[in-house]
């Protein structure tokens, strides 16, 4: 499974988003406070369509809880992908494990230096042009995420699709 972890996010519209997204490629959604809304609150849930209650959900108090309740209780080692602008690894170049986590910053200040340097082989960025200082939250956990699936080679997600009213030409020459 791929764990999508949001770090005190701060915009309930890219949250619900983020959840949205995962419900749609089966990753379970991480939330480390303190954020800057409920996850019940309206935008989150707007955002997030009629699929939030499909959401594998977690929430944290802070981040040694994250730790504590996914990695100390279980003696794993802690293989959590950070996505930063301060990477020196793109995203793409990088092979995902089978049960790995990928932890995104807050919007406005990304994953404190203080937990990067301690993570500094597993640190990816999205490349960008110039002194763009950052894309989206939502976009950027997309980008990433469906990668992840890309090396998987999809999974049990549906890749070919259906015209509802026409057929394809291909399927009414057959």
């Amino acid at each position: 499974m791929l764990h999508i972890v949001l770090l005190e996010p701060e915009i309930p519209q890219n949250t619900g988003n983020i959840g949205r997204t995962c419900v749609a490629i089966g990753a379970k959604l991480h939330l480390i406070g303190p954020m800057g809304f409920s996850v019940s609150d309206k935008w989150v849930r707007r955002a997030g369509l009629d699929y939030w209650d499909k959401l594998d959900l977690a929430v944290y108090d802070d981040y040694p809880d994250f730790l504590c309740k996914n990695f100390e209780s279980t003696n794993r080692e802690p293989r959590i992908y950070m996505a930063t602008t301060k990477a020196r690894h793109v995203y793409s170049d990088v092979t995902y494990e089978e049960d790995c986590y990928v932890m995104f910053g807050k919007e406005s200040a990304g994953i404190p230096e203080e937990i990067l340097v301690e993570h500094e082989e597993t640190a990816i960025r999205i490349p960008m042009d110039g002194d763009i200082r950052s894309l989206n939250l939502s976009n950027s956990v997309a980008i990433v995420a469906y990668e992840v699936m890309r090396q998987r080679g999809f999974g049990r997600l549906n890749t070919q699709g259906q015209l509802h009213r026409l057929q394809w030409q291909s399927d009414r020459e057959g």
